[in-house]
């Protein structure tokens, strides 16, 4: 005969059923599957580990945020449209990051003032070559290059600038945190010299992959994790109500959009030609302009009327003096 239960025993039993810690399903000999224990999670503080060591929440928000501004600057200054994503972030030991890989292309020292250690940024060699090439003028339709060599010294003095162009970009991503002020401390091409922090150290690494064209390439950011571990507390409230209503998009676009270059023309007439006309100029000609020397320049910017200017000289150099806005 079956024991009965008593009323506070079956209360206790559903009262367990009813929190999970008795399990109702069976296995297939008919027997209680034994209840697994379990401990409650908080779904809207949750963070992305890649790696069984990484402990940096919301880190990869950072790291976007350098992927948008960083490709903005590269197009920029190469007037080459790049692209730059994450692929990757992780965690290591410095040494073993580093452990076969003889040749990592160029690798910038970091200072992040007022974080420790500072972090390492490294094109890898296909990425370092062809932004030299770029840089140097070479054509849209370069393919990568593949040189078993270390770059030269010369050819880092080449890359600084692209070095210095992604600290002031890190300062943007982390603009949100803290005030950083970056600089570029050295650039090498041999790993054995760039120990910021002790072997076994734990970094955090992140991988990117920049393309322009047919040319792609790595880019790794590496930060110690004691660079980041006083910013731990501010991750974690990066996502929160107070922190979402003091979104920074609206900044960083702002931001952006006074970065983007224009062109500005003073025009000091205009004539008016067919095609026939053009192709019978020639040396000696004389083209009336519609333009009263005594009337203000145009200035154009884009395109459009936008400013008035008087011409003169500034320095021993042709200069205009803008009088005003366009009427």
């Amino acid at each position: 005969m079956e024991p009965i239960l008593k009323k506070n025993e079956i209360v206790n039993l559903l009262t367990a059923i009813s929190e999970g810690r008795v399990s109702l399903d069976l296995d297939e000999a008919g027997q209680q599957v034994p209840n697994l224990e379990s401990s409650a999670i908080d779904l809207f503080n949750l963070t992305h580990i890649e790696g069984e060591q990484f402990r940096v929440p919301n880190f990869d928000i950072i790291l976007d945020i350098f992927c948008r501004t960083y490709s903005t600057s590269m197009t920029n200054k190469l007037q080459r449209t790049f692209s730059i994503t994450r692929t990757k972030l992780e965690s290591s030991e410095f040494q073993l990051f580093f452990k076969n890989k003889d040749n990592l292309g160029a690798i910038g020292i970091i200072d992040m003032s007022p974080l420790k250690y500072g972090a390492l940024i490294i094109f890898d060699p296909t990425l370092s070559f062809s932004l030299i090439e770029i840089m140097l003028g070479a054509s849209s339709e370069l393919e990568s290059l593949q040189l078993e060599r270390k770059l030269t010294t010369i050819e880092l003095l080449v890359l600084k600038s692209l070095f210095i162009d992604a600290c002031r970009d890190i300062d943007k991503a982390f603009s949100q945190l803290l005030e950083l002020k970056s600089s570029v401390i050295k650039l090498e091409n041999n790993s054995r010299l760039v120990s910021i922090v002790e072997p076994e150290t734990e970094v955090i690494v992140g991988t990117f992959m920049a393309k322009v064209g047919d040319i792609s390439g790595e880019i790794n950011l590496i930060f110690p994790f004691s660079t980041l571990e006083p910013l731990r507390d501010i991750l974690k409230k990066l996502l929160s109500v107070s922190k979402a209503n003091k979104s920074n998009w609206y900044d960083v676009i702002e931001e952006e959009i006074l970065e983007l270059p224009t062109v500005i023309t003073a025009l000091s007439g205009a004539v008016n030609l067919s095609i026939s006309q053009l192709l019978e100029l020639k040396k000696g000609d004389i083209l009336d302009l519609d333009y009263d020397p005594n009337s203000p320049l145009k200035v154009l910017v884009e395109n459009q009327h936008t400013f008035d200017a008087v011409p003169g000289t500034h320095n021993g150099k042709k200069a205009i003096s803008l009088t005003g806005m366009s009427k």
